[in-house]
């Protein structure tokens, strides 16, 4: 696990995580793994877990960290690659700390979609996912959540450099210009 090379990507629920994932992936041949995915992935499963998930998505609450940390890390060493953007977490400190405790994993760095509400609202409701959570009252309590939880993770890597803020207002093309210099950079230090 040591070995692996991984990158936070996180904003706001519809803030372009997902979109741009899709294009690294595409670009520079890293695994997506959604911590949002996994979590529906083991409510689908039907097991006592899954169920505890499901009550706490429902409710806009975060999922135990132990949960989390543990799925993502059977889903990166069932993984041949050792490339990893981990979308959607860490989405509070109590996620980071357990994180790189569990795995002994430090993040390449972070990458942030800064993306105004009315704009992530609108993308929201706009994908039509079927997701449990995609509903104006949820939107609204992930807003504050991303919020209040989000921004003591996003100042603790600042302050060790590791913080890369991307405006994600824009065209996907445009956010995917901002994005590709990262990994470009990136990929050569392999």
């Amino acid at each position: 696990m040591k070995a692996a090379k991984v990158v936070f990507v996180l904003g706001g629920p519809g803030s372009g995580k997902g979109t741009q994932c899709a294009l690294i992936v595409e670009h520079f041949g890293f695994t997506h793994l959604s911590a949002g995915d996994l979590l529906r992935a083991e409510i689908k499963s039907g097991s006592q877990n899954g169920a505890m998930i499901q009550s706490m998505i429902k409710e806009g609450k975060i999922v135990p960290s132990e949960v989390t940390v543990k799925l993502l890390q059977k889903a990166m060493l069932s993984s041949d690659n050792d490339k990893f953007l981990i979308d959607g977490f860490p989405r509070n400190e109590e996620n980071r700390s357990a994180f790189e405790l569990i795995t002994g994993i430090r993040p390449e760095f972070i990458l942030f979609f800064e993306c105004s509400e009315k704009e992530m609202e609108k993308r929201v409701l706009g994908r039509n996912e079927g997701r449990i959570d995609d509903n104006i009252e949820t939107i609204k309590k992930r807003f504050k959540v991303f919020i209040d939880s989000g921004l003591p993770v996003l100042k603790h890597y600042d302050s060790l450099g590791k913080l890369r803020k991307i405006n994600g207002d824009r065209m996907k093309e445009e956010v995917f210009e901002s994005v590709r210099p990262l990994f470009t950079a990136f990929a050569k230090k392999d």
